[in-house]
């Protein structure tokens, strides 16, 4: 959330009634936090802050701060601490250890897997899915991150310790810290383990240990030297192996060694019984995840086109065919008479699936799989290009000073075909009005008008009768007498600057012979998407025809054509895994309307 740097829109003092709100609000969603750490968290006499930003994301987010420090930060209604809060009170949250090489990935925005957790011979803490948790180094009990765990404890156990682990909203490190005054995390012991009989050394190792762990092993950006001692029972000594291989097979690098890779078994099952495995594991997703009770009754087609495919691992697709049940009607009977739903012929010919149990024992106990590595062995991607997950571009507005505006450039030394983001030509602006001394003197707001600025923001009829200017008004005049042009960055490449505005994503719904509609989507291209891969993954969501072919008066340019009006399937695909920003996407209110065929 905070990996890339965020806007303010204010920073203002905090009043006193809301002060008090802040504190019951803190002590109820913290209720392991001591009335003294209250005290002194939201001080009456210390000074406290509301600074109100934008990530870079667009979410609207409210950050306390105290003393300089950030102290908690607050989205959509839910207070989180930050690191420099937990440094004070490592024992507010539940934590997860972690080795210090998984550090880098999250500060760089990755979420915790649950392959890189150190499970302690104490055991897992005890949580539940959406509960906040923190972050811990192998080594030191200080807090490095903030974040909420995807599932339960059990769950996490039952999975075999696959999967994401924790959402990670907050790092050491991060924006976020940097907003404060960046020191750096304390050295907290953690608790110690009774030794194990018939074992005296380990006392003496585990003193080693800890004193051979400095600030910057477990911190700092070098960290290929890093030597784990771990002695203890024989059950701890297994868990530790099992650890270490798991996260050497996770790409993490111990000891600057390259990471090893362990061989896959062989797999002898059957292409049937692969399906079917398959069939049963994107069935139990789709009723654990996708299927809601507002939903029922939920036609059998409906179900298999919107939520069975919907769940299936990317690189994997559903043939029940190819399955020992060869029909969907046949498969839901068998489920049926283990009683986990209730099929039922509504309407002549067409059967619905009417109920649903939901406290069942198999779908109580399905662990949802994490459909980030759970096409990993595909070699394609959403995007064609090889990478299990796509990431899109950052798009910054940019503005080319033109010849008309370079006068007003030149002092800041900037030249004719410089590009420039919004808010520094704000500060160029700002900076030539104040060295030239033109702020009027009457009213503040106000800007007079000296021959530079005439001549370069100001139309011929207004030379002789503009004398001052607003503020917002030079600015806006400013940017509109400027080249627009915009910047794409994909990650890892080299930003591309482009003039003019950047086309968006178009969707358009046209109508064929026999009443028949076709949905169309142009200029995927531009945002680093395969428009081929996009179509061959939508024509198996929706289970309709999808066909790609040249944008006429274009050479480079393609045209995905898919039958039926599918603008609200594209819609969730494109916003909501491949993350186009909504203002990109052009044509998103031609959708079907809901109870109307397409």
């Amino acid at each position: 959330m905070f990996a890339k740097a965020f806007r303010v829109k204010s920073n203002t003092a905090i009043k006193g009634s809301d002060r008090r709100k802040l504190r019951s609000d803190v002590a109820a969603a913290f209720p392991r936090l001591r009335s003294e750490a209250l005290s002194e968290l939201v001080s009456n006499k210390e000074e406290l802050n509301v600074v109100k930003v934008y990530a870079h994301k667009g979410e609207a987010i409210t950050i306390y701060v105290r003393q300089r420090n950030p102290v908690f930060f607050e989205v959509e209604g839910r207070l989180y601490p930050t690191v420099y809060t937990l440094w004070s009170n490592p024992d507010l949250l539940p934590a997860f250890i972690t080795w210090p090489p998984v550090l880098q990935k999250l500060i760089g925005g990755a979420d915790l897997m649950l392959p890189g957790v150190v499970v302690p011979p104490s055991g897992l803490p005890q949580v539940l899915p959406d509960h906040l948790c923190a972050i811990t180094l192998v080594g030191n009990r200080a807090p490095v991150a903030v974040g909420s765990v995807t599932m339960s404890t059990a769950e996490m156990l039952g999975a075999g310790m696959r999967g994401k682990g924790v959402t990670i909203l907050h790092t050491y490190s991060d924006q976020l810290w940097m907003f404060g005054d960046k020191s750096s995390p304390p050295i907290i012991a953690p608790f110690e383990e009774s030794p194990a009989e018939g074992d005296g050394n380990e006392e003496d190792d585990q003193e080693d240990y800890t004193d051979n762990m400095s600030p910057d092993s477990c911190l700092g950006p070098s960290l290929e030297n890093l030597h784990l001692r771990v002695e203890g029972t024989a059950s701890a000594s297994a868990q530790y192996n099992d650890m270490v291989n798991t996260a050497l097979t996770e790409d993490v690098k111990l000891d600057g060694e390259d990471p090893v890779r362990t061989v896959e078994t062989e797999d002898h099952r059957t292409p049937q019984e692969k399906m079917d495995e398959l069939l049963h594991q994107c069935f139990f997703h789709a009723l654990k995840c996708k299927v809601k009770k507002d939903d029922l009754p939920l036609l059998t087609s409906t179900f298999l086109r919107n939520h069975l495919f919907a769940c299936c691992p990317q690189g994997q697709q559903i043939d029940i065919k190819k399955s020992s049940y060869k029909k969907l009607s046949k498969f839901l009977h068998c489920m049926q008479q283990r009683k986990v739903l209730q099929v039922k012929e509504l309407t002549k010919g067409v059967e619905s699936i009417v109920d649903i149990d939901w406290k069942h024992h198999d779908i109580r106990s399905f662990v949802v799989p994490d459909m980030e590595s759970a096409g990993t062995d595909s070699s394609e991607s959403k995007d064609g290009s090889g990478d299990p997950t796509f990431q899109p571009p950052e798009i910054i507005p940019l503005y080319g000073v033109s010849q008309r505006v370079a006068p007003l450039f030149k002092e800041s030394g900037h030249r004719k075909g410089d590009y420039l983001s919004a808010s520094d030509v704000r500060s160029i602006v700002i900076s030539y009005v104040k060295n030239n001394e033109l702020v009027d003197e009457v009213n503040r707001n106000l800007v007079t008008v000296d021959p530079i600025l005439c001549d370069c923001l100001l139309e011929r009829s207004e030379h002789h009768e503009v004398t001052k200017l607003k503020w917002d008004d030079l600015i806006t005049r400013c940017l509109e007498r400027m080249q627009a042009s915009h910047q794409v960055k994909f990650p890892g490449q080299a930003p591309i600057v482009r003039k003019g505005n950047l086309d968006p994503i178009d969707i358009t719904v046209a109508q064929r012979s026999s009443n028949k509609k076709v949905t169309m989507i142009k200029n995927l291209e531009l945002y680093g998407l395969d428009p081929h891969a996009l179509a061959t993954l939508l024509q198996q969501r929706v289970q309709a025809s999808a066909t790609v072919h040249a944008l006429p008066g274009s050479k480079d340019r393609v045209q995905v054509q898919i039958q039926g009006n599918q603008v609200h399937h594209l819609g969730k695909m494109l916003l909501d895994e491949y993350h186009i920003p909504r203002k990109f996407i052009q044509g998103l209110d031609k959708a079907a309307k809901p109870g109307k065929k397409n």
